[in-house]
C-alpha cells in the first residue's frame, strides 16, 4: 500500500513581507497625518448635501476593498506593492473616523480616538518588527519563496545577483533532503544556457537608498551626528522639562496650570477625578522622559557616548510607546509633529549606535 500523506496547512510567510509591511506602515501614517492636516486647514468641509455626508471612511473602505481584490485577481509581484500602499492609505482613512464609531453621538473629536489610532499604529510597527526579525530554516517555507522568486524569470526580470541568491537558497533546500529533487531541477533550469538574464537595474527607491547611504558615509561623521543628537535631545527635553515642571510645581505658573486645566475641561478631556489623575500621571511621565533626554544630551556632549545613547534611547522609546498614548488623549493630533521629531531622534540614536558604537567583525569601533 502506498504511503498516506496528509495535507500541510501550516501557514508560510511570504517573501519580501518586510517591504510590504513597511509600505503599509508609511502610507498609513501619511494618510492619517495628511487627512488631519487637510481638514484642519480647510475648516473640516463636508462632501454631500443637506442629507448626505460622504465621509472619508467610505473612500478608505473602497481602497481597502481594492487592495484585497488585487492579489486575488493578479499574480504579478508588483501587485503586492500596490496592494500594500492602498491598504495603508485605506486603513488610515478608515481608522481616522474611529471616534464616530465608538460614540453614540458620532463624535469625530472624541478624546480616546487619537490614542486608539496611535495604538493601532504601534501594534502594526510591532508586527513589522517581529516579522523582520523572524528567520525560518524550514525547507518547505524556503521552497515557497524560491518558487515565488522564479516569477522573475517569467517577467524577464531575473539578473545575475538574483540568480546567485536563488541558487544559494536552492542549495540549502537540497541539503535538507526533503524536496531535494525539485530544488536540483530548479537549479538545473537556472544554469541552462537558454535562460535569459536581465541587466542589473536599480529601482528608484534603491537608487535613493544608495545615494542616501553614500551621503551619510561622506558627511555624517561621529562628531556631526553627536552634535545633532545632543542639540535635538537638549531642545526637545529642555522644552518639555520646562513646561512640565511649570505645571507640576505651580507657584508663579499657577495661572498657567489653571488655564491648561480649564481648556482640558472645556474640551471634554477632563471630566472626572480619574481623568485628572491620568493627566497628572502624563505630566509626571513627560518630566521623567524629558530628564532622560537632557541627561543623554549632556553625556553625549561629554563624549560618554554609550551612556548618553542608552539614556536617550530609553527616554525616546518610553515616550513613543507609552507616554504619547496619554499625550494624544489630552493634546489630540496636535502632537503628531512632536512624535515625528522624537522618531527622527530615535533613528539618529540607533544609527549612531550601530555605526560608531557596535564593533564589526575584523574591525574596531570608530567611537
Amino acid at each position: 500500500m502506498g504511503q498516506v500523506i496528509g495535507r500541510i496547512r501550516r501557514p508560510v510567510r511570504r517573501g519580501r513581507v518586510e517591504r510590504y509591511l513597511l509600505l503599509t506602515l508609511l502610507s498609513f501614517a501619511a494618510s492619517v497625518a495628511l487627512t488631519r492636516l487637510f481638514l484642519e486647514l480647510t475648516g473640516y468641509p463636508q462632501l454631500g448635501g443637506s442629507q448626505l455626508h460622504i465621509a472619508h471612511v467610505l473612500w478608505g473602505g473602497l481602497l481597502l476593498f481594492v487592495a484585497a481584490l488585487l492579489p486575488l485577481i493578479y499574480a504579478n509581484r508588483w501587485v503586492y506593492d500596490l496592494g500594500a500602499l492602498l491598504a495603508g492609505i485605506g486603513v488610515g482613512l478608515f481608522i481616522d473616523e474611529v471616534g464616530k464609531f465608538i460614540t453614540q453621538s458620532n463624535d469625530y473629536f472624541f478624546p480616546a480616538a487619537a490614542p486608539i489610532v496611535y495604538a493601532f499604529f504601534l501594534l502594526t510597527v510591532l508586527l513589522y518588527y517581529r516579522v523582520r526579525r523572524a528567520v525560518s530554516n524550514d525547507p518547505r517555507e524556503q521552497l515557497y519563496r524560491a518558487l515565488e522568486a522564479m516569477e522573475e524569470v517569467l517577467d524577464h526580470d531575473l539578473d545575475r545577483r538574483e540568480r546567485a541568491e536563488l541558487e544559494s537558497a536552492l542549495d540549502r533546500i537540497a541539503a535538507e533532503g526533503q524536496f531535494g529533487k525539485l530544488a536540483e531541477a530548479l537549479k538545473g533550469f537556472l544554469n541552462s544556457e537558454d535562460l535569459w538574464l536581465a541587466p542589473r537595474r536599480l529601482g528608484r527607491l534603491e537608487r535613493w537608498v544608495r545615494a542616501a547611504l553614500v551621503l551619510e558615509a561622506r558627511w555624517i561623521t561621529p562628531v556631526r551626528l553627536r552634535a545633532f543628537l545632543a542639540g535635538g535631545l537638549l531642545a526637545v527635553g529642555g522644552f518639555t522639562l520646562a513646561r512640565t515642571l511649570g505645571l507640576m510645581l505651580g507657584g508663579g505658573s499657577l495661572a498657567r496650570v489653571s488655564e491648561k486645566l480649564a481648556d482640558l475641561v472645556a474640551g471634554g478631556r477632563i471630566g472626572s477625578d480619574r481623568q485628572l489623575g491620568l493627566f497628572l500621571v502624563e505630566v509626571a511621565l513627560e518630566a521623567a522622559v524629558a530628564s532622560s533626554l537632557v541627561v543623554g544630551a549632556g553625556l553625549l556632549i561629554l563624549k560618554r557616548d554609550r551612556l548618553g545613547v542608552g539614556s536617550a534611547y530609553a527616554g525616546l522609546l518610553l515616550s513613543l510607546t507609552v507616554v504619547n498614548l496619554l499625550v494624544f488623549y489630552f493634546e489630540q493630533f496636535s502632537t503628531i509633529v512632536t512624535a515625528m521629531v522624537q522618531f527622527v531622534l530615535l533613528v539618529g540614536v540607533l544609527r549612531f549606535r550601530n555605526r560608531f558604537l557596535t564593533p564589526r567583525r575584523g574591525a574596531s569601533p570608530q567611537a
